[in-house]
């Protein structure tokens, strides 16, 4: 049995998490899911933009503190599937509009070197 990195473990509790609150949908689809969990790690890192002094254990420890912007983030983007682009939706009464990317990452900074 292969060992499982962090950030496999990170996505796959995001993953666990998100399941259980998007189940009872009946467009579910944990295929989609698992692909956005993984785009938001990876969104996540290039926010980021680790030192090349980071070794990799280093960068999945960090991501973990970064653990509920990744939700918020794959569950965000999971909400969009088939709405990309739209900033704005009216159906029956119901407007919804999305929150800026920018907003949930406002948390994420990059590391900055000092010379």
């Amino acid at each position: 049995m292969a060992k499982t990195t962090i950030a496999e473990d990170l996505q796959d509790q995001i993953v666990d998490e998100l399941t259980v609150e998007l189940s009872d949908d009946d467009a579910f689809n944990s295929e989609i899911l698992e692909i956005k969990v993984r785009n938001a790690i990876r969104e996540v890192k290039r926010k980021r933009n680790y030192p090349a002094s980071y070794t990799t254990e280093m960068i999945e420890n960090d991501l973990e503190n970064y653990y509920d912007v990744i939700h918020e983030l794959a569950l965000y983007e999971y909400n969009k599937v088939g709405a990309e682009g739209q900033s704005l939706h009216s159906e029956d009464d119901v407007q919804r509009s999305w929150v800026s990317k920018d907003e949930l990452l406002k948390g994420v900074h990059a590391f900055v070197s000092v010379l």
